[in-house]
Protein backbone atom coordinates (compact mmCIF):
# COMPACT_ATOMS: atom_id res chain seq x y z
CA UNK A 1 0.00 0.00 0.00
CA UNK A 2 1.62 3.24 -0.87
CA UNK A 3 1.40 5.84 1.94
CA UNK A 4 2.79 9.16 1.50
CA UNK A 5 5.45 11.01 -1.25
CA UNK A 6 9.00 10.12 0.61
CA UNK A 7 11.10 12.49 -1.62
CA UNK A 8 11.83 14.12 -4.61
CA UNK A 9 14.75 14.04 -6.46
CA UNK A 10 16.41 16.39 -8.35
CA UNK A 11 19.50 15.57 -10.38
CA UNK A 12 22.58 18.18 -9.81
CA UNK A 13 26.07 18.09 -11.48
CA UNK A 14 27.59 19.32 -8.22
CA UNK A 15 25.89 18.71 -4.98
CA UNK A 16 27.90 21.63 -3.07
CA UNK A 17 26.74 23.83 -5.45
CA UNK A 18 22.48 22.56 -5.52
CA UNK A 19 23.31 22.33 -1.72
CA UNK A 20 24.13 25.85 -1.61
CA UNK A 21 21.33 26.62 -4.22
CA UNK A 22 18.50 24.77 -2.02
CA UNK A 23 19.15 25.41 1.61
CA UNK A 24 19.37 29.40 0.12
CA UNK A 25 15.97 29.12 -1.37
CA UNK A 26 14.40 26.88 1.35
CA UNK A 27 16.22 28.25 4.41
CA UNK A 28 16.83 24.88 5.54
CA UNK A 29 19.95 22.95 5.46
CA UNK A 30 20.60 19.52 4.89
CA UNK A 31 20.29 16.94 6.90
CA UNK A 32 23.40 14.22 5.92
CA UNK A 33 25.19 13.42 2.99
CA UNK A 34 26.07 9.84 1.72
CA UNK A 35 27.42 8.29 -1.04
CA UNK A 36 25.97 5.34 -2.21
CA UNK A 37 28.40 3.45 -4.34
CA UNK A 38 26.11 0.70 -6.10
CA UNK A 39 24.06 3.57 -7.62
CA UNK A 40 27.00 5.58 -8.22
CA UNK A 41 25.62 8.44 -6.97
CA UNK A 42 26.10 11.00 -3.75
CA UNK A 43 23.26 12.17 -2.07
CA UNK A 44 21.56 15.27 -0.21
CA UNK A 45 18.33 15.36 1.85
CA UNK A 46 16.85 18.42 3.00
CA UNK A 47 13.65 17.97 5.21
CA UNK A 48 10.51 20.27 3.58
CA UNK A 49 8.01 19.61 5.95
CA UNK A 50 7.59 15.68 6.17
CA UNK A 51 8.91 14.67 3.08
CA UNK A 52 12.33 15.59 1.52
CA UNK A 53 13.89 17.02 -1.60
CA UNK A 54 16.78 14.49 -2.23
CA UNK A 55 19.64 15.79 -4.45
CA UNK A 56 21.44 13.67 -6.02
CA UNK A 57 24.92 14.18 -7.85
CA UNK A 58 26.90 10.69 -10.03
CA UNK A 59 29.98 9.53 -8.62
CA UNK A 60 30.49 7.44 -11.50
CA UNK A 61 30.15 8.35 -14.77
CA UNK A 62 27.68 5.11 -16.41
CA UNK A 63 25.74 6.04 -13.65
CA UNK A 64 21.66 6.53 -14.64
CA UNK A 65 21.96 9.59 -12.90
CA UNK A 66 25.02 10.58 -15.49
CA UNK A 67 23.33 9.60 -18.11
CA UNK A 68 20.15 11.46 -17.40
CA UNK A 69 22.51 14.91 -16.23
CA UNK A 70 23.55 14.35 -20.38
CA UNK A 71 20.42 13.71 -21.62
CA UNK A 72 18.15 16.17 -19.87
CA UNK A 73 20.43 18.33 -17.40
CA UNK A 74 19.27 19.31 -13.98
CA UNK A 75 15.99 18.98 -13.07
CA UNK A 76 13.63 16.55 -11.51
CA UNK A 77 15.34 12.84 -11.63
CA UNK A 78 12.32 10.84 -9.75
CA UNK A 79 9.66 10.75 -7.23
CA UNK A 80 9.89 8.27 -4.47
CA UNK A 81 6.48 6.93 -2.89
CA UNK A 82 6.66 5.22 0.55
CA UNK A 83 5.17 1.93 1.00
CA UNK A 84 4.26 -0.76 3.43
CA UNK A 85 5.97 -3.21 1.68
CA UNK A 86 8.80 -3.44 -1.43
CA UNK A 87 8.87 -6.63 -2.48
CA UNK A 88 4.76 -7.35 -2.10
CA UNK A 89 4.07 -3.96 -4.23
CA UNK A 90 6.44 -4.82 -7.18
CA UNK A 91 4.97 -8.26 -7.43
CA UNK A 92 1.89 -6.11 -7.48
CA UNK A 93 2.53 -3.98 -10.08
CA UNK A 94 4.53 -6.48 -12.13
CA UNK A 95 0.77 -8.60 -12.50
CA UNK A 96 -0.53 -5.55 -13.73
CA UNK A 97 1.81 -4.83 -16.33
CA UNK A 98 3.80 -2.58 -15.05
CA UNK A 99 7.82 -2.56 -15.94
CA UNK A 100 9.76 -2.68 -13.44
CA UNK A 101 13.93 -1.79 -13.11
CA UNK A 102 13.90 -3.99 -10.01
CA UNK A 103 12.23 -7.39 -9.94
CA UNK A 104 13.08 -7.18 -5.90
CA UNK A 105 13.91 -4.66 -3.15
CA UNK A 106 17.32 -3.28 -2.77
CA UNK A 107 19.16 -0.96 -0.33
CA UNK A 108 19.46 2.28 -0.57
CA UNK A 109 19.27 6.17 0.96
CA UNK A 110 15.72 5.69 1.93
CA UNK A 111 15.54 2.16 2.85
CA UNK A 112 14.69 -1.18 0.99
CA UNK A 113 13.87 0.81 -2.79
CA UNK A 114 12.62 -0.13 -6.10
CA UNK A 115 12.08 1.50 -9.32
CA UNK A 116 9.42 1.11 -11.81
CA UNK A 117 10.26 2.22 -15.35
CA UNK A 118 9.14 5.06 -16.73
CA UNK A 119 7.52 3.62 -19.48
CA UNK A 120 4.95 2.54 -17.50
CA UNK A 121 4.62 5.58 -16.10
CA UNK A 122 4.12 8.33 -18.59
CA UNK A 123 7.90 9.34 -18.54
CA UNK A 124 8.29 9.19 -14.56
CA UNK A 125 11.18 7.56 -12.75
CA UNK A 126 9.20 6.37 -9.98
CA UNK A 127 11.16 4.81 -6.48
CA UNK A 128 9.24 2.65 -4.26
CA UNK A 129 10.43 2.97 -0.53
CA UNK A 130 10.34 0.82 2.77
CA UNK A 131 11.13 1.93 6.02
CA UNK A 132 13.38 -0.46 7.55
Amino acid sequence: MIRKVDHVAIAVRNLDEGLKTYENLLGIKHSHIEEIPDQGIKAAMIAVGDIEIELIEPTNPDSGVAKFLEKKGEGIHHICLEVDDVDKELESLAAKGIDLIDKQGRQGLAGKIGFLHPRSTKGVLIELAQKV
